[in-house]
């Protein structure tokens, strides 16, 4: 079940591309949990999932996961990517290994 949706935006010469985020309900998969979701790049669509030992670190892994994706890509790099029109970031933690690239308000949050 679908639990959340989140667009960024892609700025390009042509006008603004979005960048849907979707994050599922996670779910029991034996002795874990699973929560799935996907990120509409415009080259691709991308669905991963985080994985717990319940289902709020499942949640909280996925969101993490989302995070990574998002600083590492191309498009946080060449700074086209927003989520907000009036600040920085894009409304996602990211591990502690990745802190050093958080702008704005995430910086902030995270």
């Amino acid at each position: 079940m679908l639990i959340l949706t989140h667009t960024l935006h892609l700025n390009r010469p042509s006008g603004k591309v979005p960048i849907e985020i979707r994050l599922y309900q996670p779910l029991p998969t034996g002795a874990s949990w699973i929560c799935n979701f996907e990120i509409d790049w415009p080259e691709v669509r991308l669905a991963r999932h985080g994985v717990g030992e319940d289902a709020l670190q499942a949640l909280v892994i996925a969101l993490q996961v989302i995070g990574a994706q998002i600083y590492t890509s191309p498009y946080h790099e060449d700074g086209s990517l927003r989520a907000y029109d009036r600040e920085d970031g894009y409304g996602f933690p990211v591990p502690s290994n990745l802190r050093d690239l958080l702008i704005g308000v995430d910086k902030m949050s995270f």
